[in-house]
């Protein structure tokens, strides 16, 4: 889709946040530009400027304004590009609460659970089981559906589809097969991989992996 408006990200190329801005962008066939920022230095001025509350990326700047945290920057994606694109949450008033119920639960259960199985040494044990019991809640949503809003790949999809591709480094920092825990998510998860938009915008998983091995090298973790 072609767009006059101005759309900068900023983002960093492991962070699973940002990469929910830029499935839910490449989604839309949005065209947009990218400042990285190093998040093992000081946060660069653009970055304390658009967002001095949290202070933390994504940022997606549209013509100018600034829309901060990653999963309200996909609800805005949604709801600013409409006309000819692929919608991104559901119609039905109680299928959207259920989809941002679980993308919540990921940010409040899951996604703690996994920066502890890599970045705090000494917490994997915990840290492993309170992920797979998390992750394990998911499938059981996913069920036998191919993506979680059902037929097509969506909100719910882009919200947890960082997190899979995490799902190499955190096997080789934990130890332990996801594969085997949960088959159904993993499937689902090979399964998005195979549509263009999402290959083409997020890192390799073997290449998330060096990134983080590359931060706790630099950070001393």
């Amino acid at each position: 889709m072609e767009n006059s408006d101005d759309l900068v990200l900023l983002d960093s190329p492991g962070s699973p946040f940002g990469m929910r801005a830029r499935l839910a962008l490449a989604a839309k066939g949005l065209k947009f530009r990218t400042e990285l920022e190093d998040l093992t230095q000081s946060k660069s001025s653009l970055l304390l400027k658009v967002n001095p509350v949290h202070k933390k990326i994504p940022v997606l700047i549209h013509n100018g304004k600034p829309i901060c945290e990653s999963l309200i920057i996909v609800e805005y994606i949604d709801e600013a590009w409409k006309d000819g694109c692929r919608p991104l949450l559901p119609s039905d008033p109680y299928e959207r609460a259920n989809a941002k119920f679980w993308a919540d639960f990921i940010d409040k259960k899951v996604s703690p659970a996994s920066d502890k199985l890599w970045e705090i040494e000494g917490e994997q044990q915990a840290a492993k089981k309170e992920f797979i019991e998390g992750i394990k809640m998911l499938e059981g949503e996913l069920n036998s559906k191919p993506y979680f809003g059902g037929e097509s790949l969506s909100f719910l999809d882009i919200a947890f589809l960082p997190c899979y591709y995490w799902f190499h480094a955190f096997e080789n920092f934990g130890k332990f097969s996801i594969e085997a825990e949960c088959p159904k998510l993993v499937a689902w998860g090979k399964r998005c991989m195979e549509e263009e938009f999402v290959h083409t915008s997020l890192p390799h998983p073997h290449k998330i992996y060096n990134l983080a091995v590359e931060y706790k090298n630099k950070m001393g973790i």
